[in-house]
């Protein structure tokens, strides 16, 4: 199998449109993972994607009698502007089937590129099927985005590249998995020359089709996919593309979507370049490596596969990326519902960096919060501190994995409460540095009960706090002069009607 593709890639017709992307190092990464990590920058190329490479070859390929006839493809991202691209290259007609759910964004990028571009459907299988009808119909040339030989030949100068740029010195590659064209023509190419390398396809917990297509022997259909990996959500792999993965292939990584989200923090750390999920597997695969095998100066390639990004998805990648890195812990802990129980909490976990304190009052006796802090030393510190608040008399349950906690929980603590007088509401900044919030809580004192907390560090230079605290009328001037002795900017809002609608008495 290995020799025709050999040729294949070495006559592969793919500079026309991309560059011989580089090889560049990541030294904040490599330093923490005590590995040697390069970053193959296929997010640099004209489309942000590896898939031109595959698609121009090809296109590139077509007789002319079949390129006059026009080209046809389903594809919700990457490989419908890399055919449009391709074909407006070689000066032939495109037309691309998107579903009818792709964003906007994308469906006029193909059109700029001069394509047409069929919407229909909601999902990719049933793009795909229309395509398909219309190719047989139109007798169109159809581009597919994985099984087939000459887009694996084109995705495999991939390989080529860094077989040339590394000399062989590497001790793995990390390749994301979809479909498996990239990974097919990366290893097929890598285990030529250095059969010594291991090549290692890293795919979404959520959108595993190929490892589970090796580990039953036969390429199965996954019932579902998830889509936060939205270049990688792959129903089943190719058949060639298969075929290759079993000779060639030495492993299959499988990471959560915060593990992708703190690899493009990584990424972007190193790069100041944010990369799209699918584009940070690999990098999240070594980090996963890495952490089970040690890095012990291993020389690790990932594939920085693209950067197509919609922008109003990066909240959702910041939000969980530090949870995903191993920087972030969220636990839910019962405290006593009494004047200084916040101060004594905050005192029992230390002067460690809170990046989120969220409280409401529900009763006279316990009080539940959610509290999110930053982690120096990954899950050992967090054990240690799940441990020592425990010692401490408090409950305590871990949600840092609890996909309900993390995605809408931590966002619901509040509501309105029954039996709670004198109340008031009050915003407040303060600067931001660790121990910040607990400094801020000895300030204010225990003389006042808190019935409302709510603090999220935004990574600015000023900590911003919601805080409901019952005052006594006759203690109103006491409690004012007293905030004006702490020299923190607030302000009072007991009577904004969004406190007043969703979480006053």
């Amino acid at each position: 199998m290995a020799s025709p593709y050999i040729e294949r890639i070495l006559k592969a017709r793919v500079y026309d449109v991309a560059i011989e992307s580089p090889l560049d190092p990541a030294p904040r990464l490599s330093q923490r993972l005590g590995a040697r990590v390069l970053l193959k920058r296929e997010d640099l190329q004209p489309i942000f994607s590896f898939k031109l490479r595959g698609a121009y070859n090809k296109i590139a390929h077509l007789s002319e009698a079949v390129a006059r006839r026009g080209v046809i493809c389903a594809s919700a991202g990457n490989h419908a502007q890399g055919v449009a691209l391709a074909a407006r290259r070689r000066g032939v007609p495109a037309m691309i089937v998107m579903p009818q759910t792709t964003p906007q964004i994308k469906v006029q990028a193909v059109i700029d590129l001069g394509s047409e571009a069929v919407l229909h459907g909601d999902d990719y299988d049933a793009a795909y099927e229309r395509a398909a009808q219309l190719g047989r119909e139109r007798n169109l040339a159809f581009v597919h985005p994985f099984d087939d030989p000459d887009v694996i030949a084109g995705q495999g100068t991939i390989g080529m590249e860094i077989a040339r740029q590394s000399g062989g010195e590497l001790d793995a590659i990390f390749v994301p998995v979809g479909g498996g064209g990239l990974v097919a023509g990366i290893s097929v190419f890598i285990k030529y020359l250095y059969p010594r390398v291991r090549v290692i396809g890293v795919e979404p917990e959520d959108a595993s089709a190929m490892y589970q297509s090796l580990q039953a022997g036969r390429r199965v259909i996954l019932e579902r996919v998830g889509i936060f990996a939205d270049g990688v959500a792959v129903r089943r792999v190719g058949e060639e593309t298969f075929a290759i993965a079993r000779e060639c292939v030495d492993e299959i990584i499988l990471v959560s979507t915060d593990e992708i989200c703190g690899a493009i923090q990584d990424v972007f750390e190193d790069t100041r370049s944010i990369v799209e999920p699918a584009g940070a597997l690999a990098v999240a695969g070594i980090r996963k490596f890495v952490a089970r095998d040690g890095g012990r100066d291993r020389r690790l390639v990932a594939v920085n596969s693209g950067a197509n990004i919609n922008f109003d998805r990066l909240r959702h990648v910041a939000e969980r990326a530090d949870l995903g890195g191993g920087r972030e812990a969220l636990l839910a802990v019962e405290i006593p519902e009494q004047p200084g129980s916040f101060l004594k909490f905050s005192q029992a976990l230390g002067r460690r960096s809170v990046t989120e304190f969220n409280y409401r009052y529900e009763s006279p006796a316990r009080a539940q919060i959610f509290v999110a802090f930053a982690l120096t030393q990954g899950r050992a510190e967090r054990e240690e501190v799940v441990r020592e608040l425990r010692e401490s008399g408090y409950g305590v349950h871990d949600m840092t994995d609890n996909e309900v906690a993390k995605l809408h929980v931590r966002y619901m603590v509040g509501g309105h409460t029954r039996g709670i007088a004198d109340e008031v509401l009050y915003r407040f900044e303060f600067p931001e540095r660790p121990g910040a919030l607990l400094d801020f809580l000895e300030a204010v004192g225990a003389r006042w009960n808190v019935t409302l907390f709510h603090y999220r560090n935004h990574g600015s230079d000023y900590g911003r706090v919601l805080a409901g605290i019952q005052v006594p009328g006759a203690e109103r001037a006491a409690f004012l002069e007293h905030l004006n002795a702490l020299h923190f900017a607030y302000s009072e809002e007991t009577g904004n009607p969004a406190y007043r609608m969703f979480l006053g008495p």
